[in-house]
């Protein structure tokens, strides 16, 4: 394969950069960020807020320690137990790089229910995916179920409080006097999630059928992902609880529940999108917030509007729509919350890849093919700029079918630029994520 001089090809890439910039996405050749974990300087407090999840869906907060009093210590000079730490793919889709990887951490599993525990993992998941729009987007995600062989089976108040079990995690329930809130050691969890080979979303799986959990959206870990959930692995319920967590570390969602006593919000225009100071008619007029959403039928019930209470507080503040998924358990996330769960898929995954490196330089004799992992996606072809409309939804080609003309020298510029059309994101800032490019150098 002819290469061209090293000056011929900064020339090319320069011109690609332009290409790329013209089309709207970044050059395939930018090399992804780093995300090793770095330190955190910040000393890690003693305590946090963590949601807590109630059988009949309400939920409230509570104060959990950050360390558990029944993480389990190897003695010093024992061998580490095999099969602890091992990576399991339970879904792989592609190169983490491109993907949303979710890391399942198994906690109260000895080593001989390792297997259940990956069961549980899967099954986990399964509910996670039977909700919008998680079951559109299952094609973006990554799971990895991370083994972690505890010395005892079971978990910390289950079946009572006077129960205790010394595990790999140190999960208990009765965390904060809450029989329901089912709660880690911090730095257990981060310890096996590095193991992993990316960590953008984290849920641990407790061996219990007793139901609970906790939603930890406070943690915002070096390895990168925000938030920890915990659910009982053998309650078929439990999985709503991650569903929630992730509209806080995916979405960046507000809770639209209140509190009695809490009193009238004060502050200023809340960042997150579900929630606002503005009445409808004041969010219509400025064009602000949720205002595309208006007067429209949402999935989890009624319509888009402006219903008081939500962020904790009953009054001040209000929420898009009376009764989702970021208020109660069992519910669906409303349609700004679903907008903005999807521009969190975008902010870890994209909608084009190959398995052809991007920046390669190809011939005619060569064939290329692209992955579209979101059914609808909207694929155009373009060389040295100009499109070739013949080849729109084409996710293989041979190269020959580019009939390229010139000196056999002459690289040309062959680019794919994928578009994710879905109606559910409305807002232009956030369709950004939804298109991306890929660009390689092609010669007779």
């Amino acid at each position: 394969m002819h290469r061209p001089a090293a000056g011929t090809t900064a020339t090319l890439l320069t011109a690609a950069l332009a290409t790329a910039l013209l089309l709207g996405s970044t050059p395939a050749w930018s090399a992804p960020a780093d995300r090793a974990p770095s330190p955190d300087p910040s000393p890690a407090p003693s305590t946090r807020p963590v949601e807590v999840f109630a059988e009949d869906g309400s939920i409230a907060r509570a104060q959990a320690p950050t360390a558990s009093p029944f993480l389990a210590t190897a003695p010093q000079g024992i061998a580490p137990v095999r099969g602890d730490g091992d990576v399991t793919p339970l879904v792989r889709n592609g190169d983490p790089a491109t993907k949303l990887d979710v890391v399942v951490i198994g906690d109260g599993y000895d080593a001989q229910e390792q297997e259940k525990f990956r069961a549980d993992a899967a099954e986990k998941w399964r509910e996670v995916t039977a909700v919008e729009p998680y079951a559109t987007y299952r094609g973006l995600f990554n799971v990895w179920a991370v083994s972690a062989v505890s010395p005892e089976s079971g978990v910390t108040g289950d079946p009572d409080q006077a129960t205790v079990r010394h595990t790999a995690l140190g999960s208990y329930f009765w965390c904060d006097g809450v029989e329901r809130l089912l709660c880690v050691d911090e730095k257990a969890v981060e310890r096996y999630a590095a193991k992993a080979p990316q960590a953008d979303l984290v849920l641990v799986v407790a061996n219990s059928a007793k139901y609970g959990g906790a939603g930890y959206n406070d943690v915002k870990s070096p390895l990168g992902y925000e938030g920890i959930a915990t659910v009982a692995g053998g309650n078929a319920r439990s999985g709503q609880i991650a569903v929630h967590e992730t509209g806080h570390s995916l979405g960046k969602l507000a809770d639209e529940y209140a509190y009695d006593g809490q009193g009238t919000y004060q502050g200023a225009e809340p960042a997150e999108a579900n929630i606002s100071t503005l009445t409808a008619d004041r969010m219509r007029q400025q064009g602000s917030k949720w205002s595309r959403w208006l007067g429209q039928a949402s999935p989890d019930g009624g319509t888009v509007g402006a219903y008081e209470g939500g962020g904790y507080y009953p009054a001040g503040l209000y929420r898009p729509t009376d009764n989702s998924i970021m208020r109660s358990l069992g519910r669906e996330f409303n349609l700004p919350g679903r907008e903005a769960m999807i521009a969190g898929f975008y902010r870890h995954a994209t909608p084009l890849t190959s398995p052809t490196a991007t920046g390669s330089w190809l011939t005619a004799a060569d064939r290329l093919t692209v992955d579209l992992p979101v059914a609808g996606t909207r694929l155009r072809w373009f060389l040295d700029g100009r499109e070739l409309a013949g080849l729109r939804g084409r996710t293989a080609l041979g190269l020959d079918e580019l009939k390229l003309t010139g000196p056999r020298s002459r690289p040309h510029l062959l680019t794919a630029v994928a578009t994710d059309p879905t109606p559910a994101v409305a807002d232009p800032a956030l369709r950004a994520n939804l298109t991306a490019t890929l660009s390689w150098l092609v010669t007779r």
